[in-house]
């Protein structure tokens, strides 16, 4: 499943930015040192010489717009972050960052819809990057109703429901889960470890300061801590109204983006982690 890239063919005069701070060597330096690259491993993986990436690190030489987008992506950047390299290196973004709903993103919304269905009667849910919620189906719906015992408070203003706030807020699903801490730590690490790995822009680590600033959350948590003999998969364990409920996820992302919205986009698939939650999951889903 795919979306075009604005477009812009190769032979096309380049859209150069004027008055833009020569930041590219510093930003190829660092994406090269944060994916455990070489000067030489580098050029060898780009097919440009290993001469030529060092006077682009050192400001020695200006890369051209397809020098950016190789480079960027033998060092598999991120697209929100190839588009930042392009700006610091003079040149308008590439990749388009469109709204969901957007017509041309008309297929993928439609296979996006026939998963989400094909997982009743077991929930499904779409969030972006930072785990805002963009969409569910049926099964997640009544199973939202079912974890809050009703439906779901209303969000911050100007702010989407969040997955990872309604976990590790003391007044949403916190007190629900048995085994918080665990679960906790480990969305916790894993989403600030991505953050990082992506580049660390500010508003994906200013939403981490915001989570953990939550009651009871410790700084430890932004480290997974490391386990012996870790369970096989991570369940999450709820307790409502005396009935116990224990699933476990899986995330899909689409194969091969090229719009930014579309390479954030996840799909978090719920399964029953045994008898008593498939039995329940199926009840919910008459119920509906």
């Amino acid at each position: 499943m795919t979306s075009n890239p604005m477009p812009a063919s190769p032979s096309a005069p380049a859209t150069v930015i004027a008055n833009q701070p020569d930041m590219f060597g510093p930003m190829l330096r660092a994406w090269r040192r944060r994916r455990g690259a070489s000067q030489l491993a580098l050029a060898l993986q780009s097919g440009v010489s290993q001469r030529h990436v060092s006077f682009l690190e050192s400001g020695r030489a200006r890369p051209s717009r397809e020098m950016v987008v190789q480079l960027s992506s033998a060092l598999d950047v991120p697209l929100r972050q190839r588009n930042a390299m392009l700006l610091a290196a003079g040149f308008a973004p590439v990749y388009r960052e469109s709204n969901l709903a957007a017509p041309e993103l008309a297929p993928v919304r439609q296979a996006i819809d026939r998963m989400l269905k094909q997982q009743e009667p077991y929930p499904a849910i779409v969030v972006d990057r930072l785990w805002n919620f963009i969409q569910g189906n049926d099964a997640a719906t009544a199973f939202t109703i079912f974890l809050f015992e009703g439906p779901p408070p209303p969000s911050p203003a100007g702010k989407a429901p969040n997955i990872l706030r309604w976990l590790l807020d003391p007044k949403a699903l916190r007190p629900k889960l048995a085994n918080w801490e665990e679960v906790a730590r480990h969305l916790v690490s894993t989403t600030y470890a991505e953050i990082l790995a992506d580049g660390g822009e500010p508003k994906a680590l200013a939403f981490i300061e915001e989570v953990m600033a939550y009651p009871d959350v410790p700084a430890s948590f932004r480290k997974l801590r490391f386990e012996e003999r870790p369970q096989p998969v991570l369940t999450l364990d709820y307790i409502v109204g005396g009935k116990s409920l224990s699933v476990f996820t899986t995330i899909a992302t689409l194969g091969t983006p090229q719009d930014v919205t579309l390479q954030e986009v996840r799909i978090e698939s719920f399964f029953p982690a045994d008898e008593r939650s498939d039995a329940l999951f199926r009840s919910l889903a008459a119920r509906s």
